[in-house]
């Protein structure tokens, strides 16, 4: 792999800042996007001065108009003339350019608006979706995918994106686990976002909005300070250590209180401790949401937090816990004034936040040059150079699950039967949130397959997924067995092999796509047991946006390989793989159940005393399951190589509290082929003041080894690694032994111990 080295991906004030796979990704997609602390615009005196001259010539009424954020269906050249502060979802660069001439022209103040879109995986040249990149344990990957993605969104004229999602999660069933970097909170700006090709960052969604109850969106959270600070809170801050310009509350509530409302996360913790000087938005309708629904009307608008009686009420404590900028709602413009007139909030409460939205105006060098060459738009998206970065990012990102008798790579001479709803499909391909991706961008598993085949290749679809979404999906219609089944098995039989394209559509993950169950959908485990039976070598390619339940999947195929959605390039990236171009080399960012009844299942958890033994009864254990871990662990990842580790070896037997131990293995390519792997540091602290996980990710490399090759590899540890938070949200650094274990998985069994002294 191309290593960006890091120097541990965890909370450190670097620009490449992370805390393993989510937290490097927060920190390299700002990054790529454009992180700028700089304290001075473009071309004159210090942004602060510029920003304190401005706020002093405006009204209340401009101020308050700045701190709304409307969406393109609610946008009118009159709000663009009072002098509104954004303005998300519109892409059209030519309607961009005619309200930002209205913002600049005919408002008073000539401040120009900041336009914003939901680039998450790509803007036009749409790379995997985040869960896949995360796979990818490779820094470039997000940093690719953020550097063009910003290209082609700045080009429109948009100056915002509402990304990178950090959220850590452990439950698959929650749909949006597809955006986010899996279950470790290990890592989209460069240095300047006044850059042409470059746009303002915003990290969300502030905060554990990955953790609901049940998996379910938009669900309350409940959780310990510990925990919020150890695990959920250090991707966003690597994202503020990174420079991220923007930032936006969840909607759901942290022990009972929402994310837009929350001024322990919002000014304690992101301004107090952190430092960000950026502005928050809300996300969509979350200030409104603040407020009880009526019992009278319950479908009166948004509502349901209850920590608010009104809209008045929602504003004020909105305002005062630190949100911005409101999206969608109007109740910052509709009852600002009445609420300082009663003393409710303060007028310091607005101007800072006005002040917050126009230092990143001017950061964004809009003053300068608030519009777009609307000629050049369409030039700027699909670029060849980025199209060739989608499929490298797609390629590195897939993870061989499993490859019995070497069933993969396949035989590109040999005669090739692709079958499944997905195998022709270029709609699914650019998964959820696929930006301004069109289908007929995407190359299709069979039109991939088939242009690096030279023997005969066939499609048969077999079924039906419908792209449909609630309230008028039907689980019943997914994939039903039929009279397609019998073609399928047909065409295999007719074939030397088979590759079965099963999996989600790209309506079944992301926002709102919660699932209660996560196996396989529809009828396509059937189709599995009819090829199967044909005795004959087949490949399962996965497309999805969060784990499934595979056992009966991998207990009757010989080979599967977990695509995701792959994006643009999806064809071409995954038959680079199935014909051995590339040589797997991703890793799972999030375990894999046996069932659904074991979620959550995670590998960073703490231990019990009673810890899972399947051979005994008193312990926790489920009673149905003889296995106490997940189908497929954090971390794993086979290839068409092996791999050896050996000789680790610690610096010192011992580390001051602000000292460091270097960790450096030999890693072995004990195969045939080149490949890469992806070498794995994990610690343990095994007595401490609050338990510890039984396994906490510190640093990873990836690394392309030839056959017969060694490598070392070296990681270094210091206090940010061994510490962490207590229950007071204070960082504390321990005495005590610290095992360190080396390997391919988070199941690595190559250890050595440290003691850190007083």
């Amino acid at each position: 792999m191309t290593r960006v080295r890091l120097r541990r991906h965890r909370i450190v004030n670097r620009r490449h800042a992370a805390v393993a796979v989510l937290a490097l990704t927060a920190s390299l997609l700002v990054g790529g996007l454009a992180a700028s602390n700089a304290t001075s615009a473009p071309g004159g005196p210090p942004v602060e001065a510029k920003v304190n001259a401005l706020l002093a010539k405006m009204t209340l009424e401009e101020k308050l108009e700045q701190m709304q954020l409307l969406s393109d269906g609610q946008i009118t050249e009159a709000d663009a003339q009072k002098g509104v502060g954004g303005v998300f979802s519109l892409t059209d660069p030519q309607k961009i350019n005619d309200l930002q001439h209205v913002a600049v022209d005919k408002s008073r103040l000539h401040i120009p608006i900041l336009f914003a879109f939901d680039t998450i995986h790509g803007f036009r040249t749409v790379f995997p979706i985040p869960l896949g990149e995360a796979s990818s344990f490779d820094p470039g990957v997000a940093t690719a995918d953020a550097t063009f993605g910003a290209r082609e969104t700045a080009a429109t004229g948009i100056k915002q994106v509402y990304s990178p999602m950090v959220d850590v999660s452990h439950d698959p069933r929650w749909g949006r686990i597809s955006e986010a970097a899996g279950e470790d909170p290990h890592g989209d700006q460069g240095a300047n976002y006044s850059a042409a090709d470059k746009v303002v960052a915003s990290v969300k969604h502030l905060a554990a909005y990955g953790q609901p109850e049940g998996g379910r969106e938009y669900n309350t959270t409940d959780m310990s300070t510990q925990l919020l600070y150890n695990l959920y809170l250090p991707p966003y801050k690597a994202a503020v250590d990174a420079g991220v310009g923007t930032a936006m509350c969840s909607f759901n509530a942290i022990n009972g209180v929402p994310g837009c409302a929350n001024q322990e996360t919002e000014t304690d913790i992101l301004r107090g401790q952190w430092g960000f000087d950026g502005f928050v938005e809300s996300d969509y309708t979350a200030v409104a949401e603040l407020r009880a629904c009526p019992p009278v009307n319950p479908n009166s608008g948004p509502c349901g937090h209850g920590v608010a009686a009104d809209g008045p009420q929602a504003a004020q404590l909105a305002i005062s816990a630190g949100t911005d900028m409101e999206m969608v709602s109007t109740n910052y413009v509709d009852f600002g004034r009445q609420l300082l007139a009663q003393g409710k909030i303060t007028l310091r409460e607005i101007n800072d936040a006005v002040r917050n939205i126009l230092r990143v105006k001017f950061r964004a060098g809009l003053f300068e040059h608030p519009y777009v060459d609307v000629s050049q738009a369409g030039a700027a998206q699909l670029r060849p150079d980025a199209v060739a970065a989608a499929r490298a990012a797609a390629s590195k990102s897939m993870v061989l699950l499993k490859n019995d008798n070497s069933t993969l790579p396949l035989d590109s001479t040999k005669n090739t039967a692709v079958i499944g709803p997905l195998g022709d499909d270029q709609h699914d391909m650019l998964g959820p949130w696929w930006g301004t991706g069109r289908p007929e961008d995407a190359v299709s598993l069979y039109t991939g397959i088939k242009t690096q085949s030279t023997g005969t290749t066939t499609f048969t679809k077999a079924c039906d997924l419908p792209n449909t979404e609630p309230p008028q999906y039907n689980p019943a219609d997914d994939c039903p067995a039929g009279a397609g089944f019998d073609q399928a098995v047909a065409a295999a039989k007719s074939a030397d092999q088979v590759v079965l394209a099963l999996g989600e559509t790209r309506e079944m993950s992301g926002e709102a796509t919660s699932r209660s169950n996560i196996d396989l959908p529809g009828d396509e485990q059937q189709l599995i047991d009819r090829i199967a039976a044909l005795g004959k070598p087949f490949t399962v390619v996965l497309f999805n946006g969060r784990p499934l339940t595979l056992t009966d999947v991998a207990a009757k195929s010989p080979a599967i390989l977990e695509a995701w959605f792959p994006g643009v390039q999806a064809g071409n990236a995954v038959a680079d793989v199935l014909f051995g171009k590339v040589n797997p080399g991703g890793k799972l960012p999030v375990s894999f159940p046996v069932n659904i009844g074991q979620v959550p299942i995670y590998y960073n958890h703490e231990p019990t005393g009673r810890p899972c033994d399947i051979t005994s009864k008193y312990n926790s254990r489920y009673r149905d399951l003889n296995t106490c871990d997940p189908l497929y662990s954090f971390g794993y990842g086979l290839s068409y190589t092996t791999f050896s580790f050996s000789n680790l070896q610690l610096s010192s037997a011992t580390m001051s509290q602000r000292g460091s131990v270097k960790a450096r293995v030999n890693v072995t390519n004990t195969g045939s082929r080149a490949g890469d792997e992806v070498v794995q540091l994990y610690i343990h602290d095994p007595v401490a003041s609050i338990s510890q996980p039984v396994r906490r990710l510190r640093d990873f490399d990836r690394v392309t080894l030839q056959p017969g090759q060694t490598k070392t590899v070296s990681f270094t540890l210091d206090r940010n690694d061994v510490g962490f938070y207590d229950n007071m949200g204070k960082f504390v650094v321990e005495p005590g032994q610290i095992d360190v274990y080396v390997g391919d998985s988070s199941q690595a069994t190559m250890t050595k111990s440290f003691t850190v002294s007083r």
